[in-house]
């Protein structure tokens, strides 16, 4: 009994360092992957015609300002000002009527000045291979900057590079994080990026796709 405690133990510890050495693959495959694509500089990083900004809700759980939001909105903003960006696409998640991400997005953006005209609304974007996969199978767009926080362009990017989009990162300012947030913030995103190779091997498609859509 004992030898067998101890084989399902040893069988367990194998399970979990093959589980965490794959995470970290993934986590530091993305990373690396997406360095040289993404940038912070509104100076340096080259014209797009069409910039995809992925959704999030402007509340955060807390029921407090979501600065996820707040950021990525600024940083849309920067890019479109400085003609870094003609047209906007915005994906996010709109699943039931009480939460819509894409529509407060563009409230905001168009408070700030950006014209409702050059804006696209893409409510299906549930995920981020949703958004990435549908900015080109439906909106048609095989050139992209991507506006999001660096966590989340990473993956974004990694995507588009699989799905034969030409794409750069526009970096979001990053909430401050304490050490306790950054090593779960890290470890989400390991998993989410372990999710990510797994959706690719098994070539999980968008939850929807439709018609073409004109940007």
């Amino acid at each position: 009994m004992i030898r067998l405690i101890s084989i399902m133990l040893l069988a367990l510890l194998i399970c979990c360092v093959a589980g965490l050495s794959i995470a970290a693959a993934a986590y530091f495959t993305v990373e690396l992957s997406s360095k040289s694509d993404r940038y912070n500089s509104v100076s340096e990083i080259p014209y797009n015609r069409v910039a995809l900004l992925l959704g999030t809700n402007p509340i955060g759980r807390n029921g407090k300002m979501n600065y996820y939001f707040k950021y990525r909105i600024d940083a849309c903003v920067e890019l479109y000002e400085a003609k870094k960006i003609s047209k906007v696409l915005i994906s996010g998640d709109n699943h039931i009527k009480e939460y819509d991400e894409p529509q407060a997005m563009k409230d905001a953006l168009v408070a700030r000045g950006i014209p409702a005209s050059d804006i696209v609304l893409d409510y299906a974007g549930f995920r981020t291979l949703d958004s990435v996969v549908r900015s080109k199978m439906v909106f048609g767009q095989e050139r992209l900057t991507v506006i999001s926080q660096g966590f989340h362009n990473a993956r974004a990017l990694y995507l588009a590079s699989h799905y034969g989009i030409e794409a750069v990162g526009y970096d979001a300012k990053d909430i401050k994080r304490t050490k306790t947030y950054l090593f779960f913030g890290v470890g989400r995103e390991a998993l989410a990026r372990t999710k990510m190779f797994l959706d690719i091997i098994f070539n999980k498609q968008p939850k929807f796709l439709g018609e073409p859509i004109e940007v």
